[in-house]
């Protein structure tokens, strides 16, 4: 049995404590300073959920762009995504680059600024990406 709390939950309770507790007690610096510890818990919380599944996806859009096998992990289907690049391989006009570009990038901006205008519209042109 694990009753332990998870690492979100823990990062959870630490961002409640700085939200209700803290910064409502602090001002100037330190307030600010506070509202920015909280803003980048609730990014490490956003990734958490978010990492596995957006790796998962991204690594198989590289491996159906890269004709690649299931056994080639992320980091070298990117490695190898930017050799082909560079030696002009693949180019924009490579059916499937764009959109893995762009699906990519979206996972990243919902992590990192959810709220962010571009992303809603980005998301209203192509809301299958």
């Amino acid at each position: 049995m694990h009753d332990q709390p998870s690492v979100s939950e823990l990062i959870a309770a630490v961002k409640h404590f700085i939200d209700e507790t803290a910064a409502p007690n602090l001002s100037g610096h330190a307030g600010f300073h506070a509202r920015v510890a909280s803003n980048a818990l609730a990014t490490v919380l956003r990734d958490l959920k978010a990492r596995v599944p957006n790796d998962m996806a991204e690594a198989k859009r590289l491996r159906d762009l890269l004709s690649a096998p299931n056994t080639v992990f992320l980091a070298e289907l990117n490695r190898n995504l930017c050799d082909r690049i560079r030696s002009g391989e693949i180019t924009p006009e490579t059916p499937g680059l764009l959109a893995h570009l762009k699906a990519t990038t979206m996972a990243q901006v919902e992590v990192d600024q959810p709220r962010y205008s571009g992303l809603k519209t980005a998301k209203e042109k192509s809301p299958t990406v």
